[in-house]
């Protein structure tokens, strides 16, 4: 803790400095824990899937087909064959772990598990006096790994497959306390070559901290693998603007007195597309058009690229969710910014100009969505 504790001073401001401090320090030391927990389970599973592809004895029944499987079979709130794959990417990435779980009691992995654990060790061991040593002199020690770095933040790092580029990211990240949003942007920015081009690296290194906020406690707590590993609600995890969340608590409501068959089914649904999660503020299903509707809600004045990613989960829509009886997806979209509104249909894909107009005719104008959201801003406001 920062605050030196005197309590022959005490005063109301450093009451509340005091409970502050003390909230926050054990508020991070419990989402430190979950993560640790988060990774050594995934580091387990990847293991695991490792194991059964390599000696398994019905393995070849699966072949590539075995996340997807698994991933049924489980049933583990998260653990889609996405999911599965990175626990497995993970196992790869990081062998220094291995050796760290067989060796630090403070991990309490179970007897049955070190034991298959210790068998693995051992056999790379024998295997390796027949090779030449490996150059792993650069790897970042596991116990940092593990105690420093959330499951988040690996999720990034496993996706950058030279070892000493990622260990350089590693160690910078570590050493910044850097979110996973910092960590990204770093990695987008080309960091890593920006140093390798620097004459003086160090300096260049440097720069970058003194430039990088601290990370808070909050980076951490909003880490979606969290909130699945601890059986929360989903939507726990999404930090909305209030002004937003009130405006899509009333819409869902909206939309439902609107009486034209509509039909809720979502609100902030997650899907993920290219290792990255997205979510949809509402979804509905149509009963007379047989279709489902997407809304979007943005804070601002409308943008070219708000219709690009709401055309992405119309087309999402009907690749992966329609049935091949449904018409195409939907989409609206509404915009807001100092009083001005703007509704946008998305008709993507729709080529029936007649279900175009049938639709156009079924579903609320766009006059009656920019009378709900002025109303609502003018509540808002009183």
């Amino acid at each position: 803790m920062d605050i030196e504790m005197k309590t022959n001073n005490w005063n109301f401001n450093s009451l509340i400095a005091f409970i502050d401090q003390t909230h926050r320090h054990f508020q991070l030391q419990a989402v430190k824990s979950v993560n640790v927990s988060l990774t050594l389970r995934n580091y387990l599973i990847g293991f695991y899937i490792v194991e059964f592809e390599q000696n398994g004895e019905d393995r070849a029944s699966y072949g590539q087909a075995l996340l997807v499987r698994l991933a049924t079979e489980l049933k583990i709130k998260g653990l889609v064959s996405a999911e599965l794959s990175r626990c497995r990417q993970l196992y790869f990435c990081y062998p220094q772990i291995l050796v760290s779980l067989t060796q630090d009691l403070k991990y309490s992995v179970p007897e049955t598990i070190l034991g298959s654990l210790t068998q693995e060790l051992q056999r790379r061991s024998t295997c390796s006096l027949d090779q030449e040593p490996a150059s792993d002199n650069w790897q970042v020690p596991a116990q940092k790994i593990i105690q420093q770095l959330s499951y988040t933040h690996l999720v990034e790092l496993i996706k950058i497959h030279d070892p000493l580029k990622r260990a350089f990211y590693e160690m910078e990240c570590i050493k910044g306390t850097w979110s996973v949003r910092e960590l990204k942007r770093q990695i987008n920015t080309l960091y890593f070559e920006r140093c390798g081009l620097s004459a003086k690296p160090e300096v260049t290194s440097r720069d970058s901290q003194l430039k990088t906020g601290v990370g808070s406690v909050s980076d951490f707590i909003k880490s979606i693998y969290s909130f699945e590993f601890l059986g929360l609600n989903v939507e726990d995890s999404i930090e909305e603007h209030e002004l937003e969340t009130a405006l899509l608590n009333h819409l869902q409501e909206f939309i439902r007195e609107l009486g034209l068959g509509f039909c809720f089914e979502y609100r902030q649904q997650r899907i993920l597309l290219d290792d990255v999660y997205y979510f949809i503020d509402l979804v509905f299903y149509h009963r007379i058009l047989k279709c489902h509707v997407i809304i979007e809600l943005k804070l601002d004045a409308f943008k070219h690229e708000h219709l690009g990613q709401l055309n992405t989960y119309v087309a999402y829509y009907n690749a992966e969710i329609k049935r091949p009886d449904d018409n195409p997806a939907i989409g609206i979209l509404l915009c807001t910014e100092k009083g001005s509104k703007l509704v946008e249909y998305a008709t993507a894909g729709m080529d029936n100009q007649l279900f175009v107009s049938k639709y156009l005719l079924a579903l609320p104008s766009k006059e009656t969505f920019e009378n709900f959201i002025r109303r609502e801003l003018a509540a808002w406001k009183c």
